[in-house]
């Protein structure tokens, strides 16, 4: 790993690219995400503060253990005046996250010891299909999985329904 002189405060990107294992254009991302800061040189170049590599491997670490970005970007918020995360810092959010990941984990298990009662046609058409119907949620209205479809993004956007309605239930497989 390249080492930084103690007396160089300010690192380019590729310098922090380098030094945290992070690509370039993660760098570039992780700015725009608001996860660090840049400041810009008269020549419009990227200069980060010798305490991001911190910030990184904090965002890296996170990443690792499925932490959505946002997620993330919000714990970092939630920092004394932007300040780097400390030991401390991890400790604190990292306990915050494990019921999180735990339930994550669960809904993980439960997927791959149910994966070979998929009838494996790709329509997943079972009256409950622990795959698309899980706890039998439409059960109780009709036989047969359902899919329930919503768009509620692009259906507002382009108008076609209203705001917060969802598509009707499709059969799946003529059921």
């Amino acid at each position: 790993m390249p080492q930084i002189p103690e007396k160089l405060q300010e690192l380019t990107v590729g310098q922090l690219a380098a030094r945290s294992g992070a690509a370039v254009s993660a760098l570039h991302f992780y700015e725009s995400k608001g996860l660090i800061h840049s400041r810009r040189t008269s020549g419009n170049q990227r200069r980060f503060s010798r305490d991001t590599l911190r910030r990184v491997a904090f965002v890296r670490a996170a990443q690792r253990v499925g932490i959505p970005l946002a997620t993330i970007r919000e714990a970092l918020a939630e920092l004394p005046e932007g300040r780097t995360p400390t030991a401390d810092d991890w400790a604190r959010l990292s306990e915050s996250w494990r019921s999180e990941l735990d339930e994550r984990i669960k809904q993980l298990n439960r997927l791959r010891d149910h994966l070979t009662d998929c009838i494996g046609c790709g329509c997943l058409s079972l009256e409950t299909c622990v795959l698309s119907n899980p706890d039998d949620a439409f059960g109780e209205r009709r036989a047969g999985s359902r899919l329930l479809v919503e768009r509620r993004g692009s259906a507002a956007r382009s108008g076609r329904r209203p705001s917060g309605a969802r598509e009707p239930e499709v059969p799946c497989c003529g059921d």
